[in-house]
C-alpha cells in the first residue's frame, strides 16, 4: 500500500467534503453555486469522455454549459425560457459547425442536459423550496453508503455485483453499504431530524428508512451507469481534478441518479 497515495486521497476527500458542507450551510446561494460548478466541470468532463471536445465542437460545449447552468437557476423568473432559447440555438448551430455526425452531437447535448443539468435543477429546487439541510442529509447518506460498501467489500467481498461494468464491486459490498445507510437513516431520524429540517417533508422513521434505501440502491446504480459510460468510451476516470478520486463526475455519479429519484419520491409522498 502506497501511504503517500492514501494520504493524498484522504486529504483531497476531506477538502471536497468540506467544500460541499460549507456551500450547503451557506444556504440556497451556496447550493446554487455548487450546482453551477458541478455543471460546468461535469459538462467538460462528459465531453472529454465522449471524445467530443475540439475546436469545432467548442461552441456546442459552451451552449451545453449555459443550458445546464440555466437549469441550476430554474427558481429565477423566466429562466426556463432562456434555457429553451439556448436549446433551440443549439440545434441551429449544428448546421454550421461541419461535424461528421450531427446526430451524435445533438444526442450528446441532450443527454448532457438530462444527465447533468436536470439533477442539478432538482438540487437547487430542494434547497429553495424545502431546505438545503435536506441535501446535506443526502450527501451524508451517500458518503456513508460508499464507506460501508468499501469496508465490507474489502473485507469479505467475493461475489461480483456487476463484473461486466465494474469488476471490483461485490454483492457483499453493496449490502454492507445498504445496511450502513439504513442504520445511519434511523440514527439521523432519532438524533438529527430537526437539524436536517426534514420535518418540512413530514419525515418519520419510515420516510428516513425509505430515503436511506433509495440512496443506497440508486446511488449504486448511478455509480454503475457512469462506469458503463466510461467503459463504452474506453476511459478509466472522468478527469483528474480531485487527486486520488478522479474527476467531478466520478464523485457525483451517484448523486446524479439519487436526486431525480428523491424528487419523484417527494412528489409521491406529498401527492
Amino acid at each position: 500500500m502506497d501511504l503517500r497515495k492514501v494520504g493524498v486521497r484522504a486529504l483531497s476527500g476531506i477538502v471536497y467534503c468540506a467544500v460541499i458542507i460549507g456551500c450547503i450551510l451557506w444556504g440556497y446561494q451556496g447550493v446554487t453555486l455548487l450546482a453551477i460548478v458541478f455543471s460546468i466541470l461535469g459538462c467538460i468532463e462528459f465531453a472529454k469522455i465522449n471524445h467530443d471536445l475540439d475546436s469545432r465542437t467548442f461552441p456546442t460545449l459552451i451552449l451545453d454549459v449555459l443550458g445546464c447552468v440555466s437549469l441550476c437557476c430554474l427558481y429565477v423568473d423566466y429562466i426556463f425560457y432562456i434555457w429553451a432559447a439556448i436549446m433551440v440555438f443549439r440545434f441551429i448551430i449544428e448546421l454550421y459547425i461541419s461535424t461528421d455526425n450531427p446526430l451524435k452531437g445533438l444526442s450528446h447535448s441532450m443527454l448532457t442536459q438530462i444527465y447533468i443539468g436536470f439533477p442539478m435543477a432538482v438540487m437547487t429546487w430542494i434547497s429553495v423550496e424545502l431546505s438545503p439541510m435536506i441535501l446535506l442529509a443526502i450527501f451524508f447518506l451517500l458518503w456513508i453508503n460508499d464507506t460501508g460498501a468499501f469496508l465490507v467489500g474489502s473485507l469479505i467481498g467475493k461475489h461480483k455485483l456487476f463484473e461486466r461494468i465494474s469488476p471490483k464491486k461485490t454483492w457483499e459490498g453493496f449490502f454492507g453499504g445498504f445496511i450502513f445507510c439504513l442504520i445511519a437513516s434511523a440514527l439521523f431520524y432519532i438524533y438529527c431530524n430537526n437539524f436536517f429540517e426534514t420535518d418540512k417533508i413530514g419525515a418519520n422513521m419510515c420516510t428516513w428508512l425509505i430515503l436511506g434505501a433509495l440512496v443506497s440502491i440508486f446511488g449504486t446504480w448511478g455509480d454503475l451507469i457512469e462506469s458503463m459510460i466510461k467503459r463504452s468510451a474506453n476511459v478509466k476516470d472522468s478527469g483528474n481534478l480531485i487527486p486520488g478520486h478522479g474527476g467531478i463526475l466520478d464523485r457525483i455519479d451517484s448523486l446524479l441518479l439519487v436526486l431525480p429519484v428523491f424528487g419523484i419520491f417527494l412528489a409521491l409522498v406529498n401527492a
